[in-house]
């Protein structure tokens, strides 16, 4: 999944709030990102030939994009779909700062 040596902001969505909280403390407790942010949305998609409207939490994870197959495997490991969203997308640029807060927060485990 990884595209670059950089860094990567990876999104996923879960059913509930709780569920992405017990999901985004998995994942920051295991350093495969710094930071997780958690927001509310309605999604509107297809599933099984239906068009289907919910409620979910989606997550901005933020991390070192040569951790997102570790960040994915334990998404998915850790999901209740059967089909999560997983997508990752790279981040060219950014405050040096916070970039190596990223840095320092992952590798200080």
């Amino acid at each position: 999944m990884a595209i670059n040596d950089g860094y990567s902001l990876v999104i996923t969505t879960c059913a509930d709030r709780e569920s992405a909280k017990r999901l985004a403390d998995l994942i920051v407790g295991q350093r495969l990102a710094a930071c997780v942010q958690l927001f509310p949305i309605e999604s509107v998609y297809v599933w099984n030939g239906e068009v289907c409207h919910q409620n979910e939490t989606v997550m901005f994870i933020k991390t070192r994009a040569a951790l997102s197959e570790k960040l994915a495997a334990a998404i998915r490991e850790n999901h209740s779909y059967e089909v999560p969203e997983i997508i990752e997308l790279p981040i060219i640029g950014g405050l040096p700062e916070y970039l190596r807060w990223i840095d320092e927060t992952i590798h200080n485990s």
